[in-house]
């Protein structure tokens, strides 16, 4: 590749009264910006109140670099509210249902005000990310019935599933509202083990954190690391070697090439053709061996810390290039077979405009024609990554198979040039890192994972210590898209559905 000088996004941070937050936010949604990002703080230890931040992110063009504008709006620490955005951002609504659970700050003229993370048995009045909450107290009297939508007619029934599944699948519940074998409505309710992830790392150092990073969604581990250890070289101004942002990105191709293919093989198992998942799965060990060759890890954790990068050798071009055939040929055997188009298209249609108004990211917009991108919109390379333009927006099953099925070869091309960029030795920035910016500092990491983009912001005390990290998953965002592409789907097909999706349960509830 061509080294070119890496893109220093433009960052503005703007404190705001409540009363400014509804006509800052809706101008910026209005030129372009996305919201990536909302958080609740405590600063009552600092003397201060309880605060929230609003984070806003602008993709990169070919003459702009990428934007950033943080709205800190410092609120009432007897009555923390703020105005409810959800009028105008959907996700704003779930991130600030979330801080209200977490944080106690209420949203005013919320739209749909009932709890997202708090659990039934969470004591009223308790939250949790506080700084005075203490340990979690006893469970409590049970909250009332969850508030599901009751769908009525003649021959509707409802179909509860879970939250304990037959397999290895993460706690969720799902109530289907059906008539005949049509889906009318599903609810998924989640948060049904909420961790404390980010309160976790509070007054841990930023290498002391980077257990706890590798394992917010373990199938995530590099694009978790990597977009903590961004954050946390962006809030010390810790300068960052091109080759180091190189074998950064080998990792992050490699755990996208293991569980693209482990997706690609499940669809077709959900579909009953158990002879491809068989030849996928042993694809997935393949890379998987790989992946240990590579990092002594076979999820590649370890490898990365702040300002450094540790590789034991690079991937094989050839090797991967020979299992990109093996994967090819599964997917042409698999779009090939009648059976499985015909369970593939038109199934679970979430048409570009859903897409886009719920927010989703990843290879689920991009199947819907959203092309939302990290690794373009906000980019950590010196040199451009060739942009694939997917020829596949139909919405539907098929579309996000296909997508993967092409992102996987994709990102053995991207592989191929990046290890011709660097020689057989992987050089490691040795001594740890140097804070070049004193004092309390905060910082962004925006990584596309294999799942989307994942947005790290982090808060560090003049002692050097973590004092807020706030972690957002594209899982939070792609949830809700789920329901919304069910409908009028059969029941049969959820598990299929379920897995062209494949969220995150615990990437969502941390």
């Amino acid at each position: 590749m061509t080294s070119t000088p890496i893109p220093t996004p433009t960052t503005s941070t703007n404190a705001v009264v409540p009363d400014e937050l509804p006509g800052r936010a809706s101008t910026l949604l209005a030129d372009g910006f996305r919201l990536a990002l909302v958080a609740g703080h405590d600063d009552r230890p600092a003397g201060r109140g309880l605060r929230a931040v609003y984070l806003f992110t602008l993709a990169a063009t070919a003459t702009t670099p990428p934007s950033r504008a943080e709205l800190h709006v410092a609120l009432d620490p007897d009555q923390p509210r703020v105005p409810s955005l959800a009028g105008v951002s959907f996700p704003a609504g779930r991130f600030e249902r979330e801080m209200r659970d977490l944080f106690g700050i209420t949203p005013v003229d919320h739209p749909l005000p009932r709890r997202l993370v708090r659990h039934f048995h969470w004591p009223q009045g308790w939250y949790p990310m506080l700084s005075d909450a203490g340990d979690p107290p006893a469970f409590a009297d049970v909250d009332g019935p969850y508030p599901f939508r009751t769908v009525e007619g003649p021959g509707v029934y409802e179909i509860p599933v879970g939250p304990v599944h037959a397999g290895m699948i993460e706690p969720g519940h799902f109530r289907f509202s059906v008539v005949g074998e049509t889906i009318l409505n599903l609810k998924a309710r989640l948060w049904f083990v909420h961790r404390g992830v980010e309160k976790l790392f509070q007054g841990r150092t930023p290498s002391q954190g980077i257990e706890l990073a590798e394992r917010v969604s373990g199938d995530t581990s590099v694009g978790h690391t990597l977009a903590f250890c961004a954050a946390v070289e962006d809030a010390l101004d810790i300068a960052v070697t091109e080759d180091v942002h190189r074998h950064r990105a080998v990792l992050l191709e490699l755990e996208r090439l293991y569980n693209h293919v482990t997706d690609i093989g499940a669809m077709c198992n959900d579909v009953a053709h158990s002879i491809l998942n068989s030849h996928a799965q042993r694809l997935r060990e393949q890379l998987l061996r790989i992946n240990d060759h590579v990092t002594g890890h076979r999820l590649l954790r370890g490898a990365i810390h702040p300002a450094s990068t540790t590789l034991r050798a690079l991937p094989d071009p050839a090797a991967l290039t020979a299992i990109a055939a093996d994967v090819a040929e599964i997917v042409a055997l698999a779009l090939d077979h009648s059976v499985i188009r015909d369970r593939f298209t038109g199934t679970a249609v979430l048409t570009t405009a859903q897409a886009t108004d719920i927010g989703t990211l990843g290879y689920v917009a991009r199947a819907s024609g959203v092309p939302i991108d990290a690794r373009h919109d906000h980019p950590s390379l010196p040199a451009p990554l060739p942009r694939h333009i997917h020829d596949n927006a139909g919405g539907d099953v098929l579309a996000r198979f296909r997508v993967r099925a092409q992102e996987f070869s994709h990102s053995v091309a991207i592989l191929a040039a990046l290890t011709r960029d660097l020689d057989d030795h992987p050089q490691r920035q040795s001594g740890p890192p140097t804070p070049a910016r004193p004092g309390p500092s905060s910082g962004v990491g925006i990584v596309e994972a294999w799942r989307g983009t994942i947005v790290h912001r982090v808060e560090l005390s003049s002692d050097g210590t973590l004092s807020r990290v706030k972690i957002v998953d594209p899982s939070f965002f792609n949830w809700p898209a789920l329901p919304v592409a069910l409908a009028d789907t059969i029941v049969p097909d959820f598990p299929l559905v379920n897995k062209s999706f494949n969220l995150s349960y615990a990437g969502n509830d941390l």
